[in-house]
């Protein structure tokens, strides 16, 4: 795989086969596409090439609209590598790039930039300045500028029933299962070691506290999870809370903190993956230490039940 992020340095493609969009998630509605290019490529002895963007468009777009994305940009790119494309292209979404009209997004940066062989695109694809560009356009060009145009009906993907739209929304509930289910795969984050009050480890239950590598992906809902926890290459069965702490702090800040099994080791600075398994519960104040060391007893017990019927 190879990762252009300059789009005034391309080598020549052989028969590209472009595809376009923000594939934020890379999820089962996304994969119908990516199959369709990597097929088609090989058919056409041609690359796959697939363009996307960064930052996400809506960012630039709608500033006061906040987002959240589903995956950073270098898990984007793994999670398209694994699936067969040969060359993602990293388009900077800046103003000038959004405010090139139409007609100049595919005579100017499709074909002077791509010359492609084909053009995969969903069926409801838009484009340019004030998203008047669509298929129909794609299609008007096609014989002028000699590429095939190969729409992917509303029917395919539609029927993988996902959108990015519906996996934010099912994460930012805490609804980590029906996220995994459209996506699938496990949601996932990526944090760095931080100290934390310590009191956790008073308590027998050492958390590790993260702090995000990536603060505009999307944190679920406030809750305790059961989770895996990824660390140098060994996956732990492990719980999270994410939440304030109320029964031991009045503060209003969101910790996220980690504590993980079976596991003895000083990892502060580090970075650690976290792969959203189920929520177990919403947050709860208790009336004493007690009552919440016995309920993260029961939370241990509840996660080791789920991550042992997987």
């Amino acid at each position: 795989m190879a990762v252009f992020h300059n789009i005034d340095n391309l080598p020549s493609f052989n028969n590209a086969v472009l595809t376009i969009g923000t594939f934020d998630g890379v999820h089962q509605g996304h994969r119908v596409i990516l199959k369709e290019v990597v097929v088609h490529a090989a058919k056409v002895g041609g690359e796959s090439v697939l363009i996307t963007f960064d930052p996400h468009p809506r960012k630039l777009l709608f500033p006061d609209q906040p987002l959240g994305i589903i995956t950073p940009l270098e898990e984007k790119e793994r999670l398209l590598h694994e699936a067969g494309i040969a060359h993602i292209i990293v388009v900077p979404f800046t103003q000038e790039f959004a405010h090139l009209s139409a007609r100049e997004y595919v005579e100017e940066f499709l074909v002077g930039k791509f010359k492609p062989h084909s053009i995969v695109i969903g069926y409801d694809h838009h484009f340019g300045h004030d998203r008047k560009g669509n298929i129909d356009m794609l299609k008007e060009y096609a014989p002028v500028y000699n590429y095939q145009m190969i729409e992917i009906p509303a029917q395919l993907i539609e029927a993988a029933a996902v959108s990015s739209t519906r996996i934010r929304n099912a994460i930012k509930e805490g609804r980590v299962e029906d996220a995994a289910h459209m996506l699938a795969r496990d949601y996932s984050l990526k944090g760095t070691v931080v100290h934390g009050n310590k009191l956790g480890r008073t308590i027998g239950y050492p958390t590790a506290n993260l702090q995000l590598l990536d603060n505009e992906q999307i944190m679920p809902a406030i809750g305790v999870y059961a989770i895996r926890a990824r660390y140098k290459g060994v996956l732990y069965g492990a719980m999270m809370s994410i939440g304030y702490n109320p029964t031991v702090t009045d503060k209003k800040e969101v910790r996220i903190e980690a504590n993980l099994f079976d596991f003895d080791m000083d990892i502060y600075g580090d970075e650690l993956e976290i792969i959203f398994v189920k929520r177990l519960r919403n947050e709860q104040k208790f009336d004493s230490l007690e009552a919440l060391v016995e309920q993260i007893h029961q939370d241990k017990r509840d996660t080791l039940e789920v991550l042992g019927a997987q």
